[in-house]
């Protein structure tokens, strides 16, 4: 993009989908028709420079309506925001699923990522290709519907904006999302992804396919907010106080303490406090949180209420997927229909305690899975993240103290409220307590979410998904996580027996591989997929994750000690990106191929 910012005009339909968010402009510094007033001084600058964190909202505006963002409507929504082209252009590129380049309004995301690679991507892609230029095709990283493999979601932009989701996709079902995505067959419920539907050990899942996601009376009906109740009996310290004893950790893989997180942050005495519920599972081979917030979404908001009551919060963020057209939907309305039952609000169940929470998207950026990285991003810069000390607990989001769990962490807080400490601490081994929900897919005859207690095998996790004959290798913890080989069926899925068994339990993905998969080619792909979800901050993951893909390149050609010298390179750039990264991406990017090369010996 040549930037001559200020020469471009904004469309009608540019200026109206910044207007939409932001209101109309006020003055002619904003974009309005120039006064006599704006002549003689420029008014609401320090209100506009407060609003800096609609930047991302802003271009997800610009984008859903016109499809791109373009010169003239980047310079609109910065004269509005009072935020300056270049940074507004940085972030603008930062994202996947944006373009700052024309491109037709519709697009269609063909996930070619490690479930969907296995499953046929490149041939789907490639049958699409071939009907002609009527599709306009993006590949794309995990689309978060890895049980319903290959997968595809089509973005029509307009005022609304038109979603389909064709999964799984063929040539056909694809292109008829892409060209017609109203005609495009309804996307199946949520609760087909869960193989143990009905089941009555179910805790975690026990809602998903029974109440029905969009009435807030069901919800009750079945439980609902029997939690919220019991933390307004206890009180924040009592609240704290269940939770710690339970030993909840946290389930997106770093497996921290919920309840120290929660009263570090409850004893700042800096205010505002935030909670940031992290909904941007973006790991290759994740989707349990998708389950969730599609399929039982009044027990995330529940959830993050009592998070909040616990910590101090008023106000809370759900960083949301942008490839989570379905979740964003339900999530808006039962928002909306818990804030106009007093459920959120200023006076929550009639306490006298005021929460709300305000959905924020992302746009198709892994490392806004980490937490710095998504507070930079709601606060309107790059997804970059931030040197720790200090940490989100005493300043995070807007530099104040802040919480910040994912979806399946803040959901196990309502059994732990309802059943009682003791009861959940029963639950799973004595390190890791309570039930885990782990994403099976690949090749198994069932692939889906499986709710099983900690201290459960591999081997029973697959047999209950019905793996097929001529399994080659397994993926846990998804592309940051590690291979183990078939006849290691035995490993506990605990947090401390993958690590005595040398691997990670990470956040739960199992992905299973049969001897039709060619490995080499799945291990350049999660090379592939490093290097380009890499943000560029730091210098051993910018460069060491280009190095690893093109180490793994030519290893696929050469033999001998040809192959044995970029084996050698493989090491010593994986170590420096262990050692040296800023955040978890780099020092868990050479994980998977490690693990290949020592437990399957993938080149030999």
């Amino acid at each position: 993009m040549d930037l001559h910012f200020g020469d471009s005009k904004p469309t009608d339909d540019e200026r109206a989908a910044v207007d939409a968010l932001l209101g109309p402009p006020e003055s002619s510094w904003e974009g309005a028709d120039r006064s006599d007033a704006d002549l003689r001084w420029a008014r609401g600058g320090r209100e506009a420079r407060d609003r800096r964190d609609l930047l991302l909202p802003g271009l997800h505006a610009i984008n859903d309506r016109v499809g791109w963002i373009s010169e003239g409507a980047l310079d609109y929504l910065c004269r509005r925001l009072t935020v300056p082209p270049a940074e507004a252009y940085g972030v603008a590129t930062f994202y996947a699923m944006f373009s700052v380049t024309p491109r037709p309004a519709t697009v269609l995301h063909v996930c070619t990522d490690l479930a969907c690679q296995a499953a046929g991507a490149a041939e789907l892609c490639a049958g699409i290709e071939a009907r002609g230029p009527a599709v306009h095709i993006e590949r794309s990283p995990c689309l978060g519907l890895c049980e319903r493999a290959p997968a595809a979601l089509a973005v029509k932009a307009g005022d609304p904006v038109r979603t389909a989701v064709s999964a799984p996709a063929t040539v056909e079902t694809a292109v008829l999302a892409a060209t017609a995505p109203d005609s495009a067959p309804e996307e199946p419920p949520a609760v087909l992804a869960v193989p143990q539907a009905g089941s009555d050990d179910l805790i975690l899942l026990r809602r998903v396919g029974v109440v029905d996601p969009s009435s807030l009376d069901d919800y009750r009906a079945h439980g609902g907010y029997t939690a919220l109740r019991r933390a307004f009996e206890l009180g924040p310290a009592g609240v704290i106080r269940e939770v710690t004893d339970s030993g909840l950790v946290g389930r997106g893989g770093a497996a921290f303490p919920t309840g120290r997180k929660w009263q570090a942050t409850a004893s700042q005495p800096d205010h505002p406090h935030y909670v940031v519920c992290n909904a941007d599972e973006s790991e290759p081979g994740t989707f349990k949180d998708r389950v969730l917030m599609e399929g039982d979404p009044y027990a995330l908001i529940e959830s993050m209420t009592i998070a909040a009551y616990a910590t101090g919060a008023h106000q809370g963020y759900l960083y949301l997927r942008g490839e989570y057209p379905r979740a964003l939907h339900r999530l808006e309305h039962a928002i909306a229909q818990a804030r106009a039952r007093g459920l959120l609000g200023d006076d929550i169940l009639g306490q006298g305690y005021a929460f709300d929470i305000e959905i924020r998207r992302g746009a198709g950026a892994y490392i806004c899975g980490e937490e710095t990285a998504l507070f930079n991003s709601i606060e309107g810069y790059r997804g970059e993240p931030r040197s720790k000390p200090p940490f989100p607990v005493e300043k995070g989001l807007f530099g104040k103290p802040t919480v910040e769990n994912n979806v399946e962490t803040l959901v196990n807080v309502l059994p732990i409220l309802t059943m009682g400490a003791p009861a959940y601490a029963a639950i799973g081994t004595a390190a890791s307590t309570g039930p885990k929900l782990f994403c099976v897919s690949g090749s198994v005859a069932r692939p889906g979410i499986y709710e099983l207690p900690f201290g459960a095998t591999l081997g029973e996790l697959l047999e209950l998904a019905g793996v097929r004959e001529g399994l080659r290798a397994v993926l846990l913890g998804g592309a940051a996580g590690g291979f183990v080989r078939p006849d290691e069926r035995d490993i506990p899925l605990t947090f401390e027996g993958t690590r005595e068994a040398g691997t990670t339990l990470g956040s739960g993905v199992v992905m299973a591989f049969d001897d039709t998969v060619a490995l080499p080619r799945l291990l350049l792909r999660i090379a592939e997929f490093f290097r380009d979800e890499s943000c560029g901050q730091c210098v051993p993951c910018r460069v060491g994750t280009v190095r690893q893909e093109e180490a793994l390149h030519r290893i696929v050609e050469r033999t001998g000690a040809a192959a044995a010298d970029d084996i050698a390179l493989l090491r010593e750039v994986g170590r420096a990106m262990r050692d040296a990264s800023i955040c978890g991406l780099g020092q868990t990017a050479w994980n998977a191929v490690e693990s290949a090369i020592d437990r399957l010996g993938a080149y030999e």
